[in-house]
């Protein structure tokens, strides 16, 4: 099992306003939330660790979980409200988020609240997003991080919204110990970007992770595809031409297919991620790359299925 930790939320999709009402949609969301269930629509088993309200969204987010298949028994429920994310796209497909989620479900999670152990069936932990930076949960998270680091693959996606998470410089000083964790490093460059500058050498930063523990780094860069780095390999990996509708989840399904498509290889292993081949580096980029542009196809987070990665591969 995969297990999934940070936030779940709301999404509240903008229409055009017309007359006295504006037309809203709400849908699931939150990045760490949509991996667990592109883990899980992916065939690989997949929990989830985090707080989710006990109000009439938080009821729906954890039927959706339990619909998908994914494992609730870490999932923590939480008196506070359940936060919002307001979504608008652009005529490009781009979205722009605002949020309202101060003192909200997502946060109420302590490090005395973390499971004292996880059993021998999580393979692989799965976290990122604002709830890395926000407490308590950013505490708590990472307080597993560092005491699992030894034991399972860590993957981290930083998924990166700066007006969520305050001050960038203590930022980068929390995240710099997230990384000193993690075995799988995937970022998009608009958070290579806004973290550290823009024009960031991006070949020198993932080597850097190499070099300081992390066994595989992905660069996704929208429509011109991603880039992998191993010890052993480089791989560069072009973005399949879809007709986009808009890219809400499509980061959150890229890492979502390479972990699966990792795992079905029997790679999500850090002694197997360490000496991982351009062969089994490039068909993860790319099964990945095909389930991303599934999603780019649709409205909001909905993330493919096994069976669609495999018909459009």
């Amino acid at each position: 099992m995969i297990l999934v930790c940070g936030e779940a939320l709301i999404d509240l999709f903008l229409g055009q306003a017309g007359g006295a009402s504006l037309p809203v949609t709400a849908a699931a969301g939150g990045s760490p939330f949509n991996l667990a269930v592109g883990l899980a629509r992916l065939g690989a088993p997949a929990g989830y660790l985090g707080g989710l309200s006990r109000d009439a969204f938080g009821d729906f987010l954890m039927a959706r979980l339990a619909a998908e298949g994914v494992d609730t028994a870490l999932t923590r429920r939480s008196p506070r409200p359940t936060p919002l994310a307001i979504v608008s796209a652009d005529a490009a497909g781009q979205p722009a988020y605002s949020f309202h989620a101060e003192g909200c479900a997502d946060r109420d999670l302590t490090p005395a609240e973390l499971p004292p152990s996880l059993g021998p069936e999580v393979e692989a932990i799965a976290m990122g997003s604002f709830a890395l930076a926000v407490e308590p949960v950013g505490s708590a998270l990472l307080a597993l991080a560092e005491r699992e680091a030894g034991q399972r693959v860590i993957s981290l996606d930083p998924n990166l919204r700066p007006s969520m998470v305050g001050d960038l410089a203590r930022w980068r000083e929390r995240f710099g110990r997230f990384l000193r964790c993690a075995a799988i490093v995937k970022l998009s460059l608009e958070d290579l970007d806004a973290a550290y500058g823009a024009g960031t050498d991006a070949e020198a930063w993932a080597r850097q992770r190499l070099a300081e523990g992390a066994a595989l780094v992905v660069l996704t860069r929208g429509e011109r595809g991603a880039i992998g780095w191993s010890a052993a390999a480089r791989v560069e990996m072009p973005a399949r031409p879809v007709a986009v509708v808009d890219t809400v989840g499509a980061g959150d399904t890229f890492h979502a297919a390479l972990l699966a498509r990792l795992r079905q290889r029997g790679l999500l292993r850090r002694e197997a991620l360490a000496g991982l081949g351009a062969e089994p580096l490039g068909d993860a980029l790319r099964y990945a790359g095909i389930a991303a542009a599934l999603t780019c196809t649709r409205r909001g987070a909905d993330l493919p299925r096994a069976a669609e990665v495999e018909a459009a591969g």
